[in-house]
């Protein structure tokens, strides 16, 4: 129970809200479509979070082999840097979560499918077996891609189109094409959240050879390149909307734009540890939005202002 603590610690709790974000999306998409299966929703819920958490100790994990955990890091101190757990203890978390992760993903796509032995479910099982190595290998061994700036795309890809698109299509075993724009988005913000976090260690991560797009383009560069993602983001959901909308509840989502508005001014305007915040900012705020454009686009939200409205009567 002594270390107990410090297990949950390098879990990075507050990292989960995002993971949760391109599922919420895809499912209420998908309740949208009345195709929602409750079963499937508990299931990526659950597999997206263990797949988070084996990123999170991979992470550790691989940043204490290159040795990138040490003073100078600006983030909060990780559990083997100080000493509280070896790299033994990381290493049997992540073979606990490899395994945890596929039992979850086996059941997600059984439940899905009926089956596990079909093109289709094969083929979601070829995806989460894809995402276990992107998890490990970001940071972990000679051959990672994290240390070598690949970080951005493989977020975009798995947090964005893996998790919506992935979500919409177990419950409704269909693919609409439109669905990429609101998938892309959620990526985007994701990116925006690895960038963030970059920002902030960016000289660390240079001394020690961790070559993030960050630490390629340079600080000035990197917080506009940020303001592309938040606002290239942005306009996927609202170019979705214009596609599909049918009344002006559609658009409720777009309440929470002066907070991204704030947001990208904070950014621009701290450095360093001055940017932790903004790091746990965007990562709930992407899982707020995510929720609102998935309730926005369908009819429920009119049937919850009806409720409120008789309420207040």
């Amino acid at each position: 129970m002594g270390k107990l603590k410090y297990y949950i610690e390098s879990f990075r709790l507050r990292t989960l809200p995002l993971s949760m974000s391109g599922i919420m999306a895809g499912s209420f998409l998908a309740y949208g479509s009345d195709r929602f299966r409750g079963g499937v929703f508990a299931l990526a819920m659950l597999t997206t979070v263990f797949l988070q958490i084996l990123s999170n100790v991979s992470n550790e994990y691989g940043d204490a082999q290159h040795g990138t955990d040490n003073a100078g890091r600006v983030g909060p101190i990780r559990s083997i840097q100080s000493g509280v757990l070896t790299a033994n203890d990381v290493k049997r978390m992540i073979f606990l979560f490899v395994l945890l992760s596929a039992i979850s993903g086996s059941l997600l796509v059984g439940t899905s499918f009926g089956t596990l032995f079909c093109a289709e479910g094969l083929t979601m099982l070829a995806l989460g077996a894809l995402a276990i190595v992107a998890a490990i290998k970001y940071t972990v061994g000679k051959s990672n891609y994290g240390y070598k700036g690949g970080g951005d795309v493989a977020v975009f890809v798995f947090f964005g189109w893996v998790s919506t698109v992935g979500a919409c299509y177990l419950n409704t075993h269909t693919i609409e094409p439109a669905i990429f724009l609101p998938a892309s988005g959620i990526g985007l913000l994701s990116v925006g959240v690895l960038n963030v976090n970059n920002l902030r260690d960016r000289l660390n991560d240079k001394e020690c050879g961790k070559n993030t797009v960050v630490v390629k383009i340079g600080e000035k560069g990197a917080k506009i390149y940020h303001f592309g993602l938040i606002t290239g983001a942005w306009l996927c959901l609202i170019v979705f909307t214009a596609w599909h909308a049918d009344c002006l509840w559609n658009w409720a989502y777009l309440l929470m734009l002066p907070l991204f508005a704030m947001h990208l001014l904070a950014v621009f305007r701290f450095s360093g540890h001055q940017l932790d915040a903004q790091l746990r900012n965007l990562s709930i705020m992407t899982l707020l939005l995510s929720m609102l454009f998935g309730i926005s686009q369908m009819k429920l939200i009119i049937f919850i202002l009806c409720l409120l409205l008789l309420r207040i009567g």
